[in-house]
Formats: C-alpha cells, sequence, structure tokens
C-alpha cells in the first residue's frame, strides 16, 4: 500500500506520535476518569484532604468501595497522604487532575 502523504508531514506524525510508554501511561491517566466513585473522590479532594470515613459519608459509599478506589489512585499517584495517628488523610497530588476532570465537565 503506497502512502498518499508527502514525506514532511510523515516526519512530523512520527515524531508527535506518543511512544509505547507514554500511551500506556496515557491510558492508565484516562482509566482514572472511567469510574464515577473515582470522579466524585477527585471532586471532593479537590476542595478538602479527607480520610476514608468522610469520604465514605460525603459519597455515600461504603468504606470498602472508597478504600479500593483510593488504592487505584494511589498507584498512579493521582492521591497523596500523610497519616495523623491510625488515621490516614488523602489529597490530591497534583491539581491537574481536577484540571482534567474540570476541562470534561466543561466539554459535556
Amino acid at each position: 500500500m503506497q502512502l498518499l502523504l508527502d514525506n514532511r508531514t510523515y516526519s512530523n506524525l512520527l515524531s508527535y506520535m506518543p511512544d509505547e510508554d507514554k500511551l500506556n501511561r496515557l491510558s492508565m491517566l484516562f482509566t482514572l476518569f472511567s469510574d464515577q466513585t473515582r470522579l466524585r473522590i477527585i471532586s471532593a479532594l479537590s476542595i478538602s484532604e479527607m480520610c476514608v470515613n468522610d469520604l465514605s459519608i460525603i459519597l455515600a459509599a461504603n468504606q470498602t468501595t472508597i478504600s479500593h478506589q483510593l488504592k487505584i489512585l494511589r498507584t498512579v499517584n493521582a492521591v497523596k497522604y500523610r497519616r495523623q495517628g491510625k488515621v490516614l488523610f488523602y489529597s490530591l497530588a497534583d491539581p491537574v487532575y481536577l484540571d482534567i476532570l474540570a476541562i470534561g465537565v466543561k466539554t459535556l
């Protein structure tokens, strides 16, 4: 099959295409936003740091669900935590996650 693009366009396309590692990381990033509970957690943590119990009450979800979703968010470094005694307080690791969420909302 013959390419109909000119060489310059072809070269530009190749140079701008993300490599496999970046594609995998992008896929993981956007997967964060594919779950309603994670979206609600990100929204809540954009306002204030919270513990699992507070998130559970605010989001009307059981603690196991919140903990599971926080574990996923921690795995990809979307949230961070600090320990106060036996309680972990979660917050967004980077405001870019709220920015991405806001762009999504604005796009609707």
